[in-house]
């Protein structure tokens, strides 16, 4: 897929031999995606990514996907930690608050099935920010459309847990810890990270929808 390169000095070499398993979806939290651009390709700010795809659908490379960008930060997915090491950040756009442009959904969809072929990256290992920094991160966000990725087989499906008879915050624990999701964040913070990505229409205490759309 072509793309617009926007070299940032924000990288270094993959520690212990890693290779990217996951990927990781962001959002710039800014208006100005010129701006954007520039903070990830600043020596001041010390962050990066290896991809930002402007909300009119145009895709700029900032880092070689050998590489580890530093788009992540502290958290961590399946119980493993340095996720600059094991992952393709992939900026989106987007200040936040506002849905996600289809131009801009469309590159994505463009990019990701030859990045996750190049890497060996299953559906299940297309992540958020959030998902990895549960309680410090909400990116994507609730705007972002992971169903439309889903049906695409460009990230996990929800749905499948329904068939867990107990409903409890420890049930709840054990299959969002199987999914990867780090366990040692207190209920609350695990619980809206999980709605955040697969019913962020969900509001109040734990309920048996929470569980069902949990994918297996």
């Amino acid at each position: 897929m072509q793309h617009i390169s926007h070299p940032s000095p924000n990288f270094g070499p993959r520690r212990d031999g890693l290779v990217p398993s996951l990927i990781v979806l962001h959002y710039t939290a800014m208006a100005d995606p010129d701006e954007a651009l520039e903070r990830l390709c600043s020596p001041e700010y010390e962050v990066s990514a290896h991809y930002l795809i402007h909300r009119d659908g145009r895709l700029f490379q900032m880092v070689d996907e050998d590489a580890r960008a530093w788009h992540a930060g502290a958290g961590s997915w399946g119980g493993l930690d340095d996720i600059n090491s094991r992952s393709i950040g992939i900026e989106m756009d987007n200040d936040g608050a506002s849905p996600f442009s289809d131009p801009q959904m469309a590159t994505l969809e463009a990019l990701l099935p030859g990045v996750m072929k190049r890497w060996n990256i299953a559906p299940k290992g297309v992540i958020g920010h959030s998902d990895m920094a549960p309680g410090r991160k909400v990116d994507p966000g609730p705007r972002f459309d992971w169903a439309r990725l889903a049906r695409q087989g460009l990230a996990a499906r929800s749905g499948g847990a329904s068939s867990v008879s107990e409903l409890s915050a420890e049930t709840f624990r054990t299959c969002a810890g199987k999914l990867g999701y780090p366990t040692e964040v207190d209920d609350t913070v695990l619980l809206a990270a999980v709605r955040l990505r697969y019913r962020p229409w969900g509001t109040g205490p734990l309920s048996a929808e929470d569980l069902a759309v949990l994918p297996v």
